[in-house]
């Protein structure tokens, strides 16, 4: 499980997303649970969080507190600190370790030539995003 604490002044309730974040926090949530192959029910399982009251946050409708978002992070096998970037709660990570990630692909000698083309391209679209 995460030990990682929220930040100073950090993550709040009292720190409300508009609707737009707040569906946009609730399809990356879904992603993750479909990626880990997770039904809204072995997730609300594991975080003893309503599977109803997940399906309402993955549609946007509602914003998570602290407690709910870090229980979430811990059922998907991700770092709260992950969702609470999404969240706003923290700052942005810096570009820094993506260069490692980078380095990593154009060093690895089990990959040819066109393996580490495709990996970095579906990695920098990944980070980049749309």
């Amino acid at each position: 499980m995460w030990q990682t604490k929220p930040p100073l002044g950090g993550p709040s309730e009292e720190t409300p997303m508009t609707g737009q974040d707040r569906q946009a926090l609730g399809r990356y949530l879904r992603a993750q649970r479909e990626l880990a192959q997770l039904s809204l029910r072995t997730l609300a399982s594991a975080t003893n969080v309503s599977d109803s009251y997940l399906s309402q946050v993955e549609r946007g409708l509602f914003q998570p507190s602290p407690a709910v978002l870090r229980a979430i992070a811990d059922g998907l096998g991700i770092a709260p600190t992950t969702l609470f970037r999404r969240m706003g709660w923290m700052p942005p990570e810096t570009a820094e370790p993506s260069l490692g990630v980078l380095d990593a692909i154009e060093s690895d000698e089990q990959l040819n030539r066109a393996q580490k083309a495709a990996l970095i391209s579906t990695y920098k679209a990944m980070v980049d995003g749309p």
